[in-house]
């Protein structure tokens, strides 16, 4: 592993652990009302007091407004993030009265799933993709597996286990033998497979990819194991509107069905790309809810 992608692995990881452990306690304490008023006075701790993630969060934050951001952009950032942990607490226990969840998008994934069974969802470190697989536990058709850095994948883990251990169960650690033999079983099932495909991780192939008006390197990782699996991709976010409100989105962003082995390396390109476009335009959209607090434009 490179040393600019060690240390955006470490202090995210690391940040991302703290808030969730704190989240958990105060969620459980307090309740969901009396824990989002704590929650202010979370996010102005880390907008004050993590001076790097609010340099690259300025980095961001500029291209995605199209103007310098203020003092009060970065607490909205933060703040959204630390509303999404906070809910992930009742998402995993099923509280979906305390939500309003609107789904938009879905046709073209509901036509696909007609077809043949299974399908894959692409998302990004973007809103919360827990929103999706809380819903996904309540709907069959929407039962989503997430495949994830094993690393990562032992901290969520440990993390969720306390809250709802059967919420573990849909976790699959990438970098084992059996993890594409476990995502294919789950696909021909019927079932969704996701993978976040915002990060790459050392020396892990990459293109370079317009985003927001600069380029950076996009990994080739989730989409090549699309290939593999042959079936149609989804870009998936679960937006975070404010308060109780979440939409997640669905967008068509590849077909691997019939794709050929001579043509698998063109397409994948062109995949990473479209994924690259339309992440940039829900940055602008929704521009609080993209949670890379670290320099992404810089060779990771």
């Amino acid at each position: 592993m490179s040393q600019d992608s060690a240390t955006w692995a470490r202090e995210q990881e690391r940040s991302n652990q703290a808030i969730l452990r704190l989240m958990v306690w105060i969620s459980l304490t307090f309740g969901r009302r009396i824990g989002r008023i704590v929650l202010h006075g979370i996010a102005l701790y880390f907008t004050l007091f993590a001076p790097k993630a609010r340099q690259s969060s300025r980095t961001y934050l500029q291209r995605a407004l199209g103007r310098s951001p203020t003092w009060g952009d970065h607490y909205r950032q933060v703040f959204s993030f630390a509303s999404t942990i906070h809910d992930r607490v009742y998402l995993l226990n099923d509280r979906f009265d305390l939500f309003d969840i609107e789904i938009t998008g879905a046709d073209a994934l509901y036509a696909a799933l007609a077809r043949q069974p299974g399908a894959l969802l692409i998302g990004a470190h973007f809103g919360s993709f827990e929103v999706l697989r809380a819903v996904g536990r309540k709907k069959d058709h929407f039962r989503v597996t997430m495949l994830m850095y094993a690393e990562n994948a032992r901290k969520l883990n440990a993390a969720l286990h306390a809250i709802n251990p059967a919420a573990t169960d849909d976790i699959v650690p990438l970098g084992h033998i059996d993890s594409m033999l476990t995502a294919r079983d789950r696909i021909e099932q019927g079932g969704l497979v996701g993978m976040l495909a915002d990060r790459r991780l050392g020396d892990d192939p990459s293109i370079s990819c317009d985003f927001l008006g600069q380029p950076a390197p996009f990994p080739l990782g989730p989409f090549r194991m699309a290939a593999m699996l042959r079936r149609p991709v989804f870009f998936m976010t679960g937006i975070y509107l404010g308060g109780n409100r979440y939409r997640i989105d669905f967008a068509p962003l590849a077909d691997f069905s019939e794709t050929s082995r001579a043509e698998r390396d063109t397409a994948i390109n062109t995949a990473v790309v479209r994924y690259a476009d339309l992440l940039s335009r829900h940055c602008r959209q929704a521009p609080y809810n993209w949670f890379n607090f670290f320099d992404f434009w810089q060779k990771q």
